[in-house]
């Protein structure tokens, strides 16, 4: 046991410490925002005052407008190239097949359009669309603007060249020596030249237009961020981490903060776990599998809120404390859902207003979601967390603004988004459920269903069997309601608890018509039969993947009771001294949960009255009183939390349940003796 113990606990802190370290990592940089705040939106901090003089710079929209405006106006410098129409001149000269007034002529036409300007078909489209009037021209150092009027492009140039050649025979010798092809442009972009001379018109965009003096005010709690002061909070938080990246000792004290506050939110769980649900603090799977999900959605939300504005309002929180109302109840989901925003809060622009939207919507998702057998449920529930999402923002826009323009219609998306992912966790059950062994309300209606395989066959194979099995089933539901045990797993446990007897359903009386086996068999052998029926059911139903909790009912139904029938026919003939008990004596454990315990009083009492000839009321009060006494006497209840008001009110309820089993009912006259009878008031 001291084992079991240590193991568990290093299992405790292991996941503490896991947990603690991955929030950790996941938590936004020192280099983000300090204050949470959005353009055209009310800050909702304390007064801040300028702690040193920050320049005024113009807001991005003012900038982006004045820079557009810089940029089309912008007359870009182009070099004149001279040697290009050297090197064609040079060509044309070589032509020897033409005569040299010809030649002298075509050096003359290429002067010409050298001298007017050749340009890229990139410029040269420019020009023609009226975007580019004019260029700045370097000449010997100087820039001079100069009209693009005259300027062709390479294609053009070359065209006028064919038309003004002065004969065929000079056109030939042109596209024979490959003029054409050196006919560059002799206009060329000067783009180093060019970005100095648009930086310099972009200074005055960019320059600063003022200055907060220190100690003056900036802003104060209310006060709308307009452009211009988000433009200043930028610059006073740039220039504040700016002056911070030298003093290494504020970081590791911010370090050491984020450390500590998640290391307090987790611990308060630890903490919850350990003085309210005392059974679950001992169950490993139950707390690794809370820190598992406030682990994984705290980090969800770090990547959704770097990706999108206010996209942490996409991230379904509510899904969280519903799976905490399936696997667990509507207290720990409320207190694991209040962990979960608070590890989150430093994520939002607006920290009251998150705050209270995520608190409303989890309140919104456990009360809408007592109990999910059925689910459709989930769909209802992600309508009232939409509505609560969107009645709850428009709350707080009221009593912060005080207006509902500002009333966001991208954040009612979000929120619509977020009930959608919320109606999607049925498949998150369905992870858990296998991932950690729990089992829902949902699945255990699901195997309740009597068309399920199993219980199929067991109908077929011992009918008898059945309908004990859905009689116990039953009888154990009514009784768990009253004592607010879990009904479904009574129901379910109740329908399975028998299949082992599928092996050999003539060895058991429900089953037999007329002859029994147990005739030719010694007691000792009976009783291996008999007890046997439970080892086989555990097969059946790991071949069948049952839950763990099925698995326990088949387990403990008997107990670590005997097989008294026999036990009790061997020691009249043996002797009791001669006989041992173990040989008799059902595996076990004893019930372990109260749910349990009603099955094993279900199932011996609905045996039981089966054999009562006369069922009326006292035989069935003392039926009942016996059977249960006796497994109380011997010991069997003693591992299950019921307690002696339970057992009170279980009596009462199988006592009750019974008598309207076994009601006497009235007997129906014959055709004869009806006509010579005359009907009563009291006959049907």
């Amino acid at each position: 046991m001291k084992i079991d113990i240590s193991r568990i606990t290093l299992l405790r802190a292991a996941t503490f410490v896991v947990a603690t370290l991955l929030a950790v990592l996941f938590l936004p940089g020192n280099d983000e925002q300090r204050f949470n705040y959005e353009e055209n939106r009310p800050w909702t901090h304390s007064l801040l005052t300028a702690p040193f003089d920050i320049p005024v710079f113009r807001d991005s929209t003012t900038v982006r407008e004045m820079s557009d405006s810089i940029r089309a106006g912008f007359i870009p410098v182009y070099k004149r190239q001279t040697q290009i129409a050297d090197n064609v001149k040079q060509r044309i000269s070589e032509l020897t097949e033409i005569p040299q007034n010809e030649r002298a002529r075509l050096r003359t036409l290429v002067d010409r359009l050298y001298a007017g300007g050749i340009v890229d078909s990139g410029t040269a489209g420019q020009i023609s669309s009226g975007k580019l009037k004019s260029i700045k021209i370097v000449s010997d150092n100087i820039i001079q603007t100069g009209s693009t009027s005259s300027f062709r492009s390479q294609r053009s140039a070359y065209a006028l060249l064919d038309s003004l050649a002065p004969s065929a025979e000079a056109r030939q010798a042109i596209l024979a020596h490959d003029i054409p092809s050196l006919l560059l442009p002799n206009m060329v972009l000067d783009t180093i030249e060019s970005e100095r001379l648009l930086q310099e018109a972009l200074q005055p965009a960019t320059a600063a237009i003022g200055v907060v003096q220190q100690g003056e005010r900036i802003v104060d709690r209310g006060d709308i961020v307009t452009p211009q002061l988000y433009q200043v909070l930028l610059t006073y938080e740039d220039m504040v981490e700016a002056r911070d990246l030298s003093e290494s000792s504020t970081h590791i004290y911010i370090e050491v903060g984020q450390i500590m506050y998640i290391a307090i939110l987790f611990a308060a769980v630890y903490l919850y776990f350990f003085l309210y649900r005392p059974k679950w603090w001992g169950n490993r799977r139950r707390l690794l599998c809370v820190m598992t999900l406030l682990t994984a959605f705290y980090i969800f939300a770090v990547i959704l809120s770097a990706a999108f504005t206010s996209g942490i309002y996409i991230i379904p929180f509510t899904i969280l404390p519903i799976m905490m109302v399936v696997f667990y109840d509507a207290r720990t989901a409320l207190f694991v859902h209040l962990i979960e925003i608070l590890l989150c809060i430093n994520l939002s622009t607006f920290p009251v207003e998150f705050v209270f939207i995520e608190f409303i919507a989890g309140i919104a998702s456990i009360f809408s979601l007592q109990e999910l057998s059925k689910r459709s449920q989930l769909i209802k529930t992600a309508a009232y967390v939409f509505l609560s999402y969107t009645v709850a923002y428009l709350a707080v826009e009221l009593m912060t603004t005080g207006i509902a323009t500002s009333f966001s219609w991208k954040l009612i998306g979000f929120f619509m988004i977020n009930a959608v992912l919320t109606s999607f966790a049925y498949i998150l059950i369905f992870l858990l459920e296998k991932a950690f062994g729990f089992i829902s309300v949902v699945t255990l209606v699901e195997l309740a269903d009597i068309n399920s395989p199993i219980l199929r066959e067991l109908s077929e194979e011992c009918p008898g069997t059945f309908q004990h099995s859905i009689a116990v089933s039953s009888l154990a539901a009514e009784a768990a309601r009253k004592i607010h045990a879990n009904v479904q797993i009574v129901r379910a446990g109740a329908l399975y608890h028998d299949i082992g007897k599928i092996s050999n359903p003539a060895f058991f009386t429900e089953n037999q018509h007329g002859v029994n086996p147990h005739d030719s068999l010694t007691p000792e052998q009976s009783a291996r039969i008999i007890i046997g029926h439970i080892t086989d059911g555990l097969k059946r139903a790991d071949k069948a993947q049952l839950p763990e909790v099925i698995r326990d009912m088949i387990r403990q139904h008997h107990g670590a009771g005997k097989a008294k029938y026999f036990y009790i026919t061997e020691c009249r003939r043996k002797g009791e001294e001669n006989v041992d008990p173990e040989l008799y004596t059902y595996p076990g454990p004893n019930p372990q949960t109260a749910e349990a315990s009603l099955l094993m009083m279900a199932d011996s009492v609905e045996a039981a009255s089966r054999s009562l000839p006369s069922p009326t009321v006292e035989a069935i009060t003392e039926l009942v009183n016996r059977i249960i006494d006796s497994q109380i006497n011997e010991g069997l209840h003693n591992d299950s939390p019921i307690s002696f008001r339970d057992i009170k009110e279980i009596k009462e309820s199988f006592i009750k349940r019974l008598r309207t089993i076994y009601h006497a009912r009235i007997a129906y006259p014959s055709d004869e003796s009806t006509r010579r009878q005359t009907p009563t008031a009291n006959q049907p």
